[in-house]
């Protein structure tokens, strides 16, 4: 068998071995929505809804008091879609919104802001404002989109992407247990014992609070924040800062797509897409933009196809740095039947939406349609849901 070529060779390295490390994401721009139904406006489209309850965020008021170790505590970042009106998916966007007053500090930086500021030459307070993290690729056709559904609504939309870049921090020891809007573990730092929202250092903040998140999606996807395109984000370490491709490995090896070159626009199902298992979608809010189908297909209960990892292989099981091109037909290496296509591939890996009766026969032959030498192993991911699978597994145990 060939060797390896180098760079699929560290990747694969990096991957295996204990670690963070973080990345800039020169696949996604930032887009801001501002205005004061900006948040309105967003949640009348999208999957998710960005605003929290009054209740929670005033127990999040009342827990951070700012110093000027921790000036501002933002919200967590939620991660949304937006469909077409037939339910299919158009684009992903992580949303992110500034701290709420009552967490910035005030003009003299000693004291928490109040609702009686002393006039220190400060004009008023800007309106709402969101930041979104979306696909670069497409951001063009996402503003021209957002624009179009715009009507009336009080929002300015702008590409930020000069000012501000995407990060994310990942690896085989930053996972956190817990649900994904649980705050990581703090420690008290510096003067005033400010409180370390990363779990490691606090992010120096401003009007935003510029800090890591945890990915909205998985815990075990690490933290993912905006950061101003001027500054290194805070724990990134000259030797732990990887290329994205890094980044993109760790994503199929965890079944997680992203971005429209991924996802498939105008054609793929938010659901069969795992959209439901990666806190994208809420089953409770409001209208937004395709909902009928989404709900309909949520309460028939069964995703009879779901994107999931492949491992791709020769006869004898060993992994083939085989070129396997996005969108070759899986097939029934005995049959011939089409079983599902490959979205995404790199090296020996990649991500396809299978049909799950096939992909998790115990003797699934899988193999790609074009080379029957390359043999396909589907990877039922750990973080999926028990019911995601019970029902086809007792048909496939019966049959």
């Amino acid at each position: 068998m060939p060797m390896a070529p180098p760079l699929a060779r560290r990747l694969a390295h990096t991957a295996a071995t204990p670690g963070v490390l973080a990345c800039r994401l020169a696949s996604r721009a930032v887009v801001r929505f501002a205005g004061p139904e900006a948040a309105r406006f967003l949640r009348s489209l999208l999957t998710k809804d960005l605003l929290p309850s009054s209740s929670s965020s005033a127990s999040a008021e009342q827990r951070y008091a700012p110093t000027p170790n921790a000036p501002a505590r933002a919200p967590p970042p939620a991660y949304a879609a937006l469909l077409t009106p037939q339910g299919r998916f158009l684009y992903d966007l992580f949303l992110y919104r500034p701290a709420p007053p009552s967490q910035m500090l005030d003009c003299t930086g000693s004291a928490p802001r109040t609702g009686e500021r002393p006039n220190c030459g400060e004009e008023e307070e800007e309106p709402g404002e969101v930041l979104a993290d979306v696909d670069a690729a497409e951001v063009d056709e996402l503003l021209a989109c957002f624009k179009r559904y715009r009507l009336r609504s009080k929002v300015e939309i702008d590409n930020v992407s000069k000012d501000f870049l995407c990060w994310q921090r990942f690896g085989r020891n930053v996972e956190h247990k817990g649900p994904s809007t649980q705050e990581p573990e703090a420690q008290s730092i510096g003067w005033g014992q400010g409180v370390d929202h990363a779990a490691e250092s606090a992010a120096q903040g401003n009007g935003h609070g510029w800090e890591w998140f945890k990915d909205p999606r998985l815990d075990c996807l690490g933290y993912r924040g905006i950061f101003p395109a001027n500054s290194i984000p805070p724990l990134v370490e000259s030797d732990k800062e990887a290329d994205e491709r890094h980044y993109l490995l760790w994503r199929i090896e965890n079944g997680v797509a992203e971005g429209s070159t991924e996802i498939p626009k105008g054609e793929a199902i938010p659901l069969e897409y795992n959209f439901a298992g990666l806190n994208a979608i809420s089953f409770e809010k409001g209208c937004y933009i395709g909902q009928e189908l989404i709900a309909r297909t949520h309460h028939r209960g069964v995703i009879r196809k779901r994107l999931m990892p492949l491992i791709f292989v020769d006869e004898n099981g060993q992994e083939l740095e085989q070129a396997v091109a996005p969108g070759s037909e899986v097939v029934d290496k005995e049959s011939g039947k089409k079983i599902g296509t490959v979205s995404t591939a790199l090296g020996c890996r990649g991500m396809g939406l299978l049909r799950l009766e096939e992909a998790l026969k115990q003797n699934s032959s899988l193999a790609v349609k074009d080379n029957r030498d390359v043999r396909v192993k589907a990877i039922k991911p750990d973080w999926w849901p028990a019911e995601w699978t019970q029902v086809l597994e007792q048909q496939s145990a019966v049959a």
